[in-house]
């Protein structure tokens, strides 16, 4: 009989810990998911717009050129539009 352990239990429970790790985590992204529901429910509550403030958290992570570049374009859209 060999020491060597069974090459697929070993597969067998490093594929379950997997597994069980994934649900793990979508189970807490389910959790951070409603505290950010009530964190944006909780703002709107108090009068601030929530769909506004949500384009500022998206502004927040990206680079200063890219929002300049892109309100440039913005801008230029809107004048041969006839928007301004």
């Amino acid at each position: 009989m060999s020491s060597n352990p069974d090459p697929y239990n070993v597969t067998a429970d490093e594929l379950r810990q997997f597994i069980e790790r994934a649900e793990q985590l979508a189970a807490e992204k389910k959790d951070i998911a409603e505290q950010e529901k009530e964190l944006f429910a909780e703002a709107k509550g108090r009068g601030y717009d929530t769909k506004v403030m949500r384009k500022v958290i998206a502004l927040r992570k990206r680079k200063p050129d890219e929002i300049a570049e892109e309100e440039a374009v913005l801008e230029m859209y809107k004048a041969a539009l006839g928007m301004n």
